[in-house]
């Protein structure tokens, strides 16, 4: 089998939608075990000089329950969110409970609830 190209493994990355390339993430951490995390370019402190802090959750995921009765709406509020196709929007709306954003921080998670609710939806965010 031939070696793909870097170009190769990027343009057809291109074409993924965003739940592909979700899953395409998750899929490449359990087979090499590790984890797609943002490296932040300056020094971490250590966490024994802060202490043990009790604090909320890291991640969230926000999923649809509900379209309500503005469907419309909220798939246009999907494809804000997301960045689908309306049609991929459409799509994803129509096979509930379905995961609109997953391992988001939670205030992006309240801030796409607060769209999605708006726009109709009934909204979990986990």
């Amino acid at each position: 089998m031939a070696k793909l190209t870097v170009e190769e493994i990027i343009a057809s990355l291109k074409e993924f939608s965003v739940l592909e390339l979700a899953d395409l993430v998750k899929a490449v951490e359990a087979e090499f075990g590790v984890t797609a995390a943002v490296v932040s370019g300056g020094a971490a402190a250590p966490a024994e000089e802060e202490g043990p802090v009790e604090k909320g959750p890291s991640e969230v995921s926000v999923f649809l329950k509900d379209v309500g009765a503005s469907k419309l709406q909220v798939i246009k509020a999907v494809v804000a969110i997301t960045g689908l196709s309306l049609m991929e929007a459409k799509k994803l709306t129509e096979a509930l409970p379905a995961a609109i954003k997953e391992h988001v921080s939670p205030v992006e998670g309240e801030e796409f609830k607060k769209q999605l609710e708006a726009a109709g939806a009934t909204v979990e965010v986990k």
